[in-house]
């Protein structure tokens, strides 16, 4: 039977972070397309609508969004889809 140690957790801890770390950065530099997007302000001047139709729009699946640290990326390839097709 093996007893841990604080140092042992310690050490574990430091080794989790990095490869947490390792993993974040490898998805940034990926996939780099996924952060773009309007932001709703943006999305409503463009479209000329209210944010219940941006709402509406998102649960009928006709715009697809990211939310990013609390803030709404509107995919910009919906966006002037629904702009040439009308909402």
């Amino acid at each position: 039977m093996e007893m841990l140690t604080r140092e042992d957790l310690r050490i574990f801890k430091l080794e989790l972070v990095v490869e947490f770390q390792k993993m974040l950065a490898e998805s940034f530099a990926t996939k780099p397309e996924a952060f773009e997007g309007y932001k709703t302000r943006h999305v409503r001047a463009i479209l000329g609508c209210s944010v219940n139709k941006l709402v509406a729009l998102r649960i009928a699946r006709k715009i697809r969004v990211v939310k990013i640290g609390g803030t709404l990326y509107y995919n910009k390839d919906d966006v002037k889809k629904l702009l040439r097709d009308g909402c």
